[in-house]
């Protein structure tokens, strides 16, 4: 049966470089990675897919718990026949990502979390992602996404990176995201996942990230055993696609050790 899940799919299938799967945050889709596919799938195997409601997947209305997110992500490695891999995730893909290793730790042979945070979500924030929820199904994508661009990108990030990030976000459909904002609300407390990383990890941050600072990058390189933090400055909430060249550099270094190259 094919994939429920739209995906990019490039590089090398029979390389003994390890595969590189990607997961893009919210509200977004697999094109934030772009930078990203055209650098590394010249030599390995790299997929990111649109997650369950964002970009050409299908939506479902609702809630979509971060349960049904891992289980289409461990769908589509069996579709492509991809035992193991590297499992990068920005945001609320990082999340994904953490709920991923809880689920089948066994498959990820490293791991990168970018510009994210473990905590559960508090009271407060529930509700505030409920009322988003809402707010997003009865008005749309539009303010939303004029509101927080200059939280996702720097107010001095290209223009053109401010465009396709702008434009990410208001063609996510709004059922879509508020599914996932209503499945994040209840996402479970990942602090206990990370101390059973038994694998290289990667952590990310952009320098001016206000969504997820340099703190929290800290916090969970302090919380996984095998884990170096790179900060990535002129950059906030998207450092893979403010400063590409540099989140790439951080990123291939990770990748030639957990192959073993390095």
């Amino acid at each position: 049966m094919p994939p429920y899940l739209s995906y990019t799919d490039k590089g090398p299938k029979n390389s003994h470089r390890a595969p590189l799967l990607l997961l893009h945050g919210h509200p977004f889709d697999r094109t934030m990675w772009d930078p990203q596919v055209a650098r590394f799938s010249a030599e390995r195997r790299v997929i990111a897919p649109d997650l369950r409601g964002y970009g050409t997947s299908p939506v479902t209305p609702g809630t979509v718990p971060f349960a049904r997110h891992a289980d289409d992500l461990a769908e589509l490695l069996d579709f492509l026949g991809v035992d193991t891999c590297v499992l990068a995730g920005l945001s609320m893909g990082g999340q994904l990502a953490m709920e991923c290793y809880d689920r089948f730790g066994d498959r990820i042979r490293g791991l990168v979390l970018a510009d994210t945070f473990a905590t559960p979500e508090t009271p407060e924030g529930k509700r505030g992602r409920r009322a988003m929820a809402d707010r997003l199904l009865a008005e749309g994508m539009r303010g939303y996404a004029d509101e927080v661009l200059e939280r996702m990108v720097a107010p001095y990030a290209d223009a053109r990176v401010k465009a396709h990030v702008h434009g990410m976000m208001t063609a996510t459909p709004p059922e879509g995201a508020a599914a996932s904002l209503r499945g994040r609300a209840e996402r479970p407390d990942y602090r206990p996942v990370l101390t059973r990383v038994s694998v290289p990890a990667l952590i990310v941050v952009g320098a001016d990230d206000t969504y997820t600072p340099v703190s929290d990058a800290e916090a969970l390189g302090a919380a996984v055993p095998d884990s170096v933090v790179e900060v990535v400055e002129g950059a906030a909430h998207l450092p893979n696609l403010e400063r590409p060249e540099e989140f790439n550099r951080a990123l291939h270094a990770f990748l030639l050790r957990v192959d073993g190259t390095a």
